[in-house]
Formats: structure tokens, sequence, C-alpha cells
């Protein structure tokens, strides 16, 4: 009887702490935590998260940059590049834009996503490469 009696008192006492500690909102409906891939306006036909406002901003940016260069240094400054090819800067962005992104596809199939940054690095290092030398 006294070990029943201990056992209730001490489960009446873990559950009076559990509800202290804020087990009470269990199965309560919580505020959503930020995160990259929620989508910013809900019922929109485009799926606009974070991560993708960034990417159209910073291809637009791009695109405004390089209009701006070519308004204060108009010709594109054409040069012979190691790829072999005569390049503007027009086309020197194209050709950063599009290795860049299969540079990320390549390493979200073989690294996955947990470790984009590296594929971000190496992506940013071919920009550089392309501009530098192309």
């Amino acid at each position: 009887m006294f070990r029943l009696l201990a056992t209730a008192t001490a489960l009446t006492l873990l559950a009076a702490r559990a509800e202290a500690e804020g087990w009470g909102n269990v199965g309560k409906k919580q505020e959503a935590a930020f995160t990259w891939t929620m989508p910013l306006f809900n019922g929109f036909w485009m799926a606009w998260t974070p991560v993708t406002m960034a990417f159209f901003a910073f291809v637009f940016g791009l695109i405004a940059l390089m209009g701006a260069l070519e308004w204060w240094r108009p010709g594109g400054a054409e040069r012979d590049g190691v790829l072999g090819l005569r390049t503007t800067r027009g086309d020197r962005l194209f050709i950063s834009l599009l290795g860049s992104a299969f540079i990320l596809l390549g390493w979200l199939f073989f690294f996955g996503e947990g470790m984009i940054l590296g594929g971000v690095g190496v992506a940013a290092l071919w920009f550089a490469f392309v501009f530098w030398k192309a």
C-alpha cells in the first residue's frame, strides 16, 4: 500500500513539474520557425522562398551592373582568353552563370544539400576564373 501511495505521489509531482516546464503546450500549434525553404507568399503561382528571392536579386543585380559598366565603358572589353574564345563582359557573365549552375547541380548530386556552401565556393572560384582568364 505504501509503495502504491509513494508511486502515485511521485507521478503527481513529476506531472506537475512537467506542466511547469512547458509540457502543457504539447499538441498546441506553435509559430513556425524561419527556414530557407519556407514559402514567403502562400497561394502564389511561384514558390518564392528566401533562396529564390536572393537568387533573382543576385542575377538582376549582375545584369544592372553589366548595364552600368557598358554605359561607363562601351564595347564590352573584348579579349581572347584561355578558353580559345573572343569574349565580352556579357559573354563572360553568361559562361560563368551557366558553369556555376552546372557546378552546383553536380555538387548537389554528389554531396547533397548539407554541404552546399562548398559548391558555392567552387562556383565562386569558377566565376572569378572566367572573368580573370577567359
